[in-house]
């Protein structure tokens, strides 16, 4: 018997997929449910530990021939009045051949959304190789939004799970917060 709340219905459905619908329907809004009580838990994590380094990486500003490479402080990355930094390891290091297809496909959705990110939070993408090598794939991608990083010379990627012991780069989305003139670490995944 077909649900009175799910009132959706379409052309030559039968009974026994609309019963099949219906179920479905309900266990997907109980599926909303539960990734709204998460995000809600999310939000009121405390801050985790206090960042150990004011790590640097390397990045290319400049364009158009007059290019140049400089190292920037992870507390330099903070934009003007943001107070929250969120950096992308992407799987890109120095002895893989080629990135990781999956990281690719995750930043060049990055790349679109950095804009509206930017409103309210700091965005940079992160890999191990030399910055000259991932902003020539950058650029061989089309990524035009991002802020592009090397950790090449710090202890970063360790640290924050962006590679494992033994050196082998793993993805990992890291949230920074700024506070009383501190950094501290708030959320991985």
């Amino acid at each position: 018997m077909p649900s009175s709340k799910h009132e959706v219905r379409f052309p030559g459905e039968s009974d026994y997929y609309r019963a099949a619908r219906d179920k479905l329907l309900d266990a997907e809004s109980e599926l909303r449910r539960a990734i709204e009580s998460v995000a809600a838990q999310r939000r009121t994590l405390p801050l985790g530990g206090e960042v150990p380094q004011d790590y640097p990486f390397e990045e290319i500003v400049g364009g158009n021939g007059n290019a140049s490479k400089r190292t920037v402080r992870m507390s330099e990355l903070f934009a003007d009045g943001k107070d929250t930094l969120i950096l992308y390891s992407f799987m890109y290091g120095p002895e893989m051949a080629r990135p990781c297809p999956s990281c690719t496909s995750i930043i060049d959705g990055l790349d679109g959304e950095a804009p509206h990110v930017a409103q309210r939070a700091s965005l940079a993408i992160v890999a191990k190789s030399p910055i000259e090598r991932i902003r020539e794939f950058a650029r061989e991608r089309g990524w035009r939004n991002l802020r592009i990083l090397s950790s090449a010379g710090s202890t970063y990627n360790h640290d924050y799970q962006g590679e494992n012991a033994k050196g082998d780069q793993m993805p990992a989305l890291n949230v920074f917060v700024r506070r009383n003139g501190k950094i501290a670490h708030f959320y991985n995944t």
